[in-house]
């Protein structure tokens, strides 16, 4: 990481949805804070001439795995941030199915402790909503919060006792602490490997049909509209699941929900030929549910693209099928796949940087968003017409289990800024 006390990005779009700005300008950096530009450039500073490219606000995913602490040979906080800031993001929220989990204050304070000393990005933990994720009795939520956690889930396994959920949500709120909800029917679910269809039947693999998902969502919503909690749906991936969420945001329920590139960019296919790199839970859906979920972003049913960036090794993934770990990494593609969607004429420029940079700061009620004068200075600078190949040597992360390997690809995070220090740079 290199810091500069004075940063100007000239001539750049700049997109903040947050003031509805969508214009070529500059864009003023000092001691870590957005500032008004000035006349007269200071001794020492650092300038970029960004023509042709965007300046954003910094990238926030709010659905990451960083395997800090007990699985470091999987990741860990300084080299999942790393990735994190080659991919545009100065922020990520770390999911709680670490070794121990985290669900107290200790193991909150040692992911900050990390994330201070080494990390390229943000790091806001997310705690777990029971003890060891076990579902059998409530963590303390107060804790969690006065450590640093900035929402909790039991991410990686349902919470299967609704009472316990409700509790959950009703604890939680009184706190300010998000629920985010891993929605999953295990009795439907259990034991399978991939969405449960014609393909499945075809290779042979037990599926995990779309109720699964749905039935669960149904259940959150109906405890949030019981509640009055407000509650984030994780990682959705069929239609059946974004119509549920849909219907209860038209009727007031507080409800939020999020999707990642894989759903709206594959279908079940992708894991034809017993791909373990296409294997993650929620499984790949079919092509209908891949344009529902696109569908969902283009009318406000999804408010935030995540990754659920879920870094594994070699032992974990080359296996048979139905023996192979869960997830993808996605930290270093998703700004590529999301761009697709603004090429194509899906959503505009405007809501990609919305969806990926001032939802998720709303969300989880922390810093960034925005490029406003006095705001952080995180800053994403994009260029929506670099060209590249995505490749295994390529890759930051310490996992190299991505179904987009050697895929060509297009827009790219060239300048990436968190707090007036620049974390990553392909600009000079």
């Amino acid at each position: 990481m290199t810091s500069a006390k004075t940063i100007i990005l000239q001539n750049g779009r700049i997109l903040d949805p947050a003031a509805d700005r969508d214009c070529t300008g500059d864009i003023w950096l000092e001691n870590g804070i957005i500032v008004p530009p000035q006349q007269n450039c200071p001794e020492g500073c650092t300038r970029f001439d960004l023509q042709g490219k965007w300046i954003v606000p910094g990238l926030i995913d709010m659905h990451v795995h960083l395997r800090e602490p007990g699985e470091e040979y999987k990741e860990t906080v300084e080299s999942g941030t790393r990735a994190a800031a080659a991919g545009g993001f100065t922020a990520v929220a770390c999911m709680p199915n670490t070794r121990p989990v985290n669900d107290c204050a200790s193991v909150t304070r040692l992911i900050l402790e990390a994330a201070a000393e080494k990390g390229f990005a943000r790091v806001y933990p997310v705690g777990a909503i029971s003890v060891g994720s076990k579902g059998t009795g409530l963590a303390e939520y107060g804790e969690l919060k006065e450590a640093g956690a900035v929402a909790v889930t039991d991410d990686g396994l349902p919470v299967l006792d609704s009472q316990l959920m409700r509790r959950a949500m009703e604890y939680a709120g009184s706190h300010g602490l998000l629920v985010m909800s891993h929605s999953e029917e295990i009795a439907l679910s259990r034991n399978g490997s991939m969405n449960e269809g014609v393909v499945s039947t075809r290779l042979g693999l037990r599926g995990i049909p779309v109720a699964a998902e749905a039935i669960m969502v149904y259940r959150e919503i109906a405890l949030a509209e019981l509640t009055g909690q407000h509650t984030h749906i994780a990682h959705v991936s069929t239609a059946a699941a974004a119509e549920l969420i849909r219907q209860a945001k038209a009727r007031g329920v507080r409800l939020t929900a999020e999707t990642t590139p894989h759903y709206f960019t594959l279908t079940e296919e992708a894991v034809a030929d017993y791909n373990t790199n296409a294997k993650m839970n929620p499984p790949l859906r079919t092509e209908k549910d891949r344009h529902a979920i696109i569908k969902g972003l283009q009318d406000g049913t999804f408010d935030a693209i995540a990754t659920d960036h879920a870094p594994h090794s070699i032992l974990e993934k080359e296996l048979e099928f139905d023996r192979a770990a869960n997830g993808i990494i996605g930290l270093e593609t998703s700004l590529s796949l999301s761009l697709s969607l603004v090429r194509d004429g899906l959503i505009d420029a405007a809501r990609l940087v919305e969806l990926m940079s001032l939802a998720p700061a709303r969300i989880l009620n922390v810093p960034g968003g925005n490029l406003a004068e006095g705001s952080v200075a995180d800053v994403t600078v994009i260029d929506p017409d670099r060209k590249f190949v995505f490749t295994e040597e390529s890759i930051l992360s310490k996992g190299k289990n991505s179904p987009f390997l050697d895929w060509a690809l297009q827009g790219k995070a060239v300048l990436t800024i968190m707090g007036g220090r620049i974390t990553h740079n392909e600009l000079s």
